[in-house]
Order: structure tokens, then sequence, then C-alpha cells
């Protein structure tokens, strides 16, 4: 449903896209998680013809994105942070404009968003809280059923209620749908994405399912008889510490066997191991912190 090919974009002497390959399976929900400033908003506007890429190429539906045209955007709904409305319209007339644009408008599909969503019709735009006026510009992305739901830092400034809200009505009203989500709010995110990409500095630096992303991170702290000498350790232990005889890091590449073979020929016959998973936030966190020292 979206792919890109090397795809690099500069902004003068800035790299905001540094040669990323990403590919979106049909019918997954992806995010794309980053700090801010990351360049997950670039990768989308480039993915929506709104950027072009300086390098690199990027598909969209199967097409090139820089070939995006009215038929390919009948099938896509996008919301983006800043979403711009025109706040003089009221609902109900935001929604009636729309829908010539859209062949395959659903107006039972529209009134059941409006009635999920709470959106009163007769209100003007501009009168709408940032929450209402968020699930205002997603009620008009769902009502005509599109293929692909490109959401852009959609969470910023939503209370937890208006987040819950958001997200329900996302999944109930877009089961058939492709959706791809940036954020860097790693707790929704985790709750119902089957895959992720992690996007640092312009680069990506993985993109894989949620599952196979959380089996691999383990946190693991070993207990040893007397106080620990630290000797190179493999590149896939991150933020390694000792403190007297306790050891701690994170496996990037956890497997059960492996890691606790490594455990004794490194570190020595510990006296306790534990291992523990670790949460979405957690593990962007260690990532985030390993670059940082590499870079």
């Amino acid at each position: 449903m979206l792919r890109t090919y090397n795809l690099t974009k500069r902004f003068r002497g800035t790299v905001a896209l540094d040669g990323i390959d990403l590919d979106v399976p049909e019918g997954s929900v992806y995010a794309l998680i980053g700090a801010n400033g990351a360049g997950k908003t670039t990768a989308i506007k480039i993915l929506m013809n709104i950027l072009q890429p300086t390098s690199g190429s990027a598909e969209t539906l199967g097409v090139d994105s820089r070939k995006l045209g009215p038929r390919e955007f009948q099938s896509i709904g996008y919301v983006s942070e800043n979403q711009e409305l025109p706040e003089w319209m009221t609902v109900g007339y935001f929604l009636n404009y729309l829908k010539p644009f859209y062949p395959t408008w659903d107006d039972a599909r529209a009134l059941e968003l409006l009635r999920q969503f709470d959106l009163p019709l007769d209100r003007k735009l501009k009168h709408l809280s940032r929450g209402m006026k968020m699930k205002a510009a997603l009620a008009s992305s769902l009502a005509y059923g599109p293929k692909l739901i490109v959401l852009d830092e959609p969470f910023t400034g939503l209370d937890p209620l208006v987040r819950d809200e958001f997200i329900e009505g996302l999944l109930e009203s877009a089961s058939e749908a492709t959706i791809f989500i940036s954020s860097h709010d790693m707790a929704e995110i985790e709750s119902f994405s089957s895959h992720v990409g992690f996007l640092d500095n312009g680069k990506l630096r993985f993109s894989e399912e949620m599952a196979a992303l959380s089996a691999r991170f383990r946190e693991v702290e070993v207990t040893l008889a007397s106080t620990a000498a630290l000797h190179d350790c493999p590149p896939e232990w991150l933020q390694m510490e000792a403190s007297g005889a306790v050891v701690r890091f994170v496996d990037s590449q956890f497997d059960e066997e492996r890691t606790l073979a490594q455990v004794k020929q490194l570190l020595g016959e510990p006296r306790d191991i534990a291992i523990r998973a670790l949460p979405l936030r957690q593990i962007f966190v260690t990532l985030a912190k390993s670059q940082r020292r590499a870079a």
C-alpha cells in the first residue's frame, strides 16, 4: 500500500530523510515512530505528493507518489496534526461540501460517525475544541470507505478520553483499510498497531511486525557471585551498566538459549538472572539513547 526505495529528502544542507526503504503491507496498522524532527512528517508528505523527493522514489497504492491524482485520493483518507479546516463551515455543511468529491461517500456511514464522535451538525468548526476538530477531520476521511488511511501525529494535544474515542472510531470504521500512522505517543500505538518502524534522524532503523519486535527485546539483570568485570560485549546488548555484582542490559536480539550462554561466557556463572519484557516506549527510549551515544 505504501513503499519507498532509497527515499532521500534534503532541505538545503539538512538531510530530513536518508535513503529509507519502507514497505507497508496491505491490511496492516503500521506505526512510524520517532522523536519530533525525525522525518516522519516529511515521509508522509512525500507519500501524499505534498513534497517531492530529492532522490529515490515512493509509491502509494502502487502509483508513483509524484503522479497521485483525484482517482487515487478518492481511496485515501488523510488527517494531519496541523489539519486546516474551513472554520466558517458548520460540521454538517463541511461533510455535505466534501460528499461530491468522493463517489463512494456513504451517508449512513457519515451519520454513524457523527453519532459515534458526538459531533454537532449545526456547530461551526471554529467553535469546536481541538479534539472535536480532529474527530471531524477523521469522520470526513472515513465516510467514503478509503482503502488507505494516513494519520500524521493525530494524538498531539488530545486528552485521554478523546484519544480513546478517536482510536475506537478509527478501528471500528476502518477494519478493512490499511492504516499508516506517525506518532511519538508510544502507549496508544502499542495498543493497536500490527507493524512498527523506527525513524531516527532521517534513517529507518528497523521495520517489522510489532509481535516480533516485542519478542526480541528483553531487559536482562544478572546477579553474579562477586563484583562484575565488564568485557567486550555483543553489540546487541544495549545500555549496559554494572553496580557491584549486578549487571543490567537490554538485549535487542534476545534468544533465551543464546543469551544465557553469552552471559555465562562473558560474565561468568550467574547466581541469578531476571528477564523482563519491555513496553514499546522503553524500547524506543533505549534505541534513541543508543543511537545518540553512537553518533
